[in-house]
């Protein structure tokens, strides 16, 4: 997969959505609202539009930031490191693109270096990037995995999310307490269990 850059144009999978205006956003809210029943009019909901475009704007700047440009500053001096550098509980906040309705969790991410290694927190701003982004876990998992595939050429990678779906816990079957588990591994981490079993171990420890 290789890492779009989204600006004023969306890429999507079906071909470029181009941004309706900010007025047409607030219009599309308050249509909403009175199709939930309520005046959109009303003291307590006169400005629900702005915040609630607002708050788009924050939950989904994912859009337009560029994993590629978080990952493009490498460093080669690693003094012989090869063994697995991992970030743990990396806090998640993404919504379902069935529902529009947040899942919230972690994610754990780990690499074994080949010539290249990033800063820390590189790795931890593209998951932000990706998460704020309209999707499922699977796709969430699979889109951090490549990244760091292409942009490190890494040894191997491993990645966990582990979140509540609140699609699933405040709608439909109403179950509270069940959080979806997705993992992927590459590389050296693909054909080594006891690699896999470490890292499982170290990210649950």
């Amino acid at each position: 997969m290789t890492t779009k850059s989204v600006q004023p144009v969306i890429a999507a999978n079906e071909g470029a959505v181009v941004r309706p205006s900010r007025e047409q956003a607030l219009e599309a809210v308050r249509t909403l609202i009175a199709w939930a029943g309520d005046n959109p009019d009303r003291a307590g909901l006169i400005d629900t539009p702005k915040r609630v475009v607002d708050a788009y704007g924050e939950w989904f700047d994912g859009y337009d930031a560029d994993a590629a440009k978080e990952l493009s500053r490498t460093f080669e001096d690693v003094t012989g490191y090869d063994d697995m550098v991992i970030l743990k509980e990396i806090e998640v906040e993404s919504h379902c693109e069935h529902h529009l309705a947040p899942f919230l969790g972690k994610a754990w991410v780990a690499y074994i270096p080949g010539e290249k290694v990033v800063g820390i927190s590189k790795l931890a701003r593209v998951v932000e990037i990706f998460a704020r982004r309209l999707q499922n876990q699977e796709t969430l998992t699979n889109d951090i995995i490549d990244a760091i595939e292409e942009h490190l050429q890494p040894k191997g990678v491993a990645v966990m999310v582990d979140a509540a779906h609140q699609c699933m816990t405040t709608r439909g079957v109403h179950h509270r307490h069940v959080t979806t588990v997705t993992t992927r591994f590459t590389g050296v981490f693909k054909n080594d269990n006891a690699l896999v079993e470490r890292f499982l171990k170290l990210a649950r420890g």
